[in-house]
């Protein structure tokens, strides 16, 4: 759960430069306006992690829940023998929160944490939330956007566990804020077993996150995620050693980060930078630049690094400027 933000919503539709039609991908002309939205990483005057103005993404949620609902009934038409599936997840549920609540519970319950148990202390933390459904409901359209994969909202609030485990991590994060730290953490190790997906409650998540297959990531409690990151799978986010405090990564607004990608230490990932699949990345990584390697290296050179204008995590663009890395050999 991201922490708050204080953007003015005002007119945001059109101002926002990454706003985008839920209908139709816009990734390909999106220009990232890196002057207004990025600022220059200091050690000595740490950068805010939310930079983005506040995307109204979230208004229209109801026609949202009206389209996921639409979807399950086509489903059914399309096949039958699912009809209970969509309508116990979906069509039978009065809200986005409720069935949130069910799948949820549904997907974590065990012999030791009863459906009915989940289920209630779920709906009542998400009923009311604002700011966790404002995310659930970017996280769904960021996965219907960058993931060609994606053929429908419902599919991806189904059947996606990127999703699902990251919406579990919401959760989690918001009773490990309320001091509920036990039960925070059998959540957390419930995502663990059920998806491969282990994110500490403690850690900081913004909206607009797409977790693209998921399995194997790994993120450490102090680390903090900006808005509208796509982290695929086997991605690590953690720590060097045994220190305690502050230890983790923080990632800026619009970063892609490559599949097996390791991420070690309190070091920043600048707005808008992508790292390359496999990179160990120990050092900051500026705005708008791409980091690969094993260590990780800017392409371009530290004194020159090629400054990207289109955001990474939308365009999900991994080969761009390869090339210019003089010893990418096959």
């Amino acid at each position: 759960m991201a922490p708050s933000l204080h953007s003015s919503r005002t007119n945001a539709a059109q101002t926002n430069p990454i706003s985008c039609d839920p209908n139709r991908s816009q990734i390909d002309n999106h220009v990232y306006n890196y002057k207004k939205l990025c600022s220059p990483i200091s050690q000595n005057q740490p950068k805010p992690v939310y930079t983005l103005p506040d995307v109204d993404l979230d208004e229209g949620g109801d026609d949202l829940w009206l389209r996921m609902k639409d979807e399950a009934k086509s489903g059914v038409e399309q096949e039958p023998i699912l009809s209970s599936y969509y309508y116990g997840s979906i069509l039978s549920r009065d809200s986005l929160s409720s069935a949130l609540a069910n799948h949820l519970s549904v997907k974590l319950s065990n012999s030791s944490l009863s459906l009915g148990t989940l289920y209630d202390l779920f709906l009542g933390l998400l009923v009311g939330d604002q700011e966790i459904m404002r995310a659930v409901q970017d996280d769904l359209r960021a996965v219907k956007e960058r993931d060609p994969a994606c053929i429908s909202y419902v599919q991806c609030f189904l059947n996606f566990k990127g999703f699902i485990a990251c919406q579990a991590h919401r959760v989690a994060h918001k009773l490990w804020s309320q001091g509920r730290k036990t039960l925070a953490l059998v959540i957390q190790n419930r995502v663990s077993e059920v998806f491969a997906v282990d994110i500490h409650p403690g850690a900081k998540i913004g909206r607009g996150i797409l977790l693209d297959h998921a399995t194997g990531v790994v993120i450490g409690e102090t680390a903090v995620i900006g808005n509208y990151v796509s982290i695929l799978h086997n991605v690590t986010l953690g720590g060097t050693g045994k220190d305690s405090g502050d230890r983790h990564p923080k990632i800026g607004d619009g970063v892609l980060i490559g599949a097996g990608t390791c991420i070690l230490g309190n070091i920043r990932i600048g707005d808008g930078a992508k790292v390359g699949a496999g990179s160990v990345v120990l050092k900051d990584v500026p705005p708008r630049t791409t980091a690969v390697g094993n260590p990780a290296r800017l392409i371009g050179g530290m004194e020159n690094p090629i400054r990207l204008d289109k955001i990474p995590s939308f365009t999900m663009d991994h080969t761009s400027h390869i090339s210019d890395a003089p010893d990418y050999v096959i």
